[in-house]
């Protein structure tokens, strides 16, 4: 398995991981981490098809690495918009 591989196999255990731990619910859809991961997975992916070109997959990624930023954006945009909860409770 080639650098290209390797990389690209890392990007889909960052998603694979993102996806499973929401399913499980260990991570909800604000979490950082589901978003991290999820940016983690597009970037790896991104730069495995520097060697191995697929316009698919560049418009795919893109894309999932734009609404994954948009996303975390707007959860960070709600949070800063609610008063704060001055028990420290969520």
């Amino acid at each position: 398995m080639g650098m290209p591989d390797f990389i690209g196999l890392l990007g889909a255990v960052f998603y694979l991981s993102a996806y499973a731990m929401l399913q499980l619910g260990k991570l909800k859809l604000e979490d950082n981490a589901y978003a991290g991961l999820n940016i983690l997975g597009a970037i790896a992916i991104l730069t495995s098809l520097i060697w191995s070109f697929n316009l698919g997959a560049l418009v795919t990624q893109s894309a999932w690495l734009v609404f994954t930023v948009l996303g975390v954006i707007r959860s960070r945009m709600r949070r800063a918009a609610l008063p704060p909860n001055p028990a420290g409770h969520a």
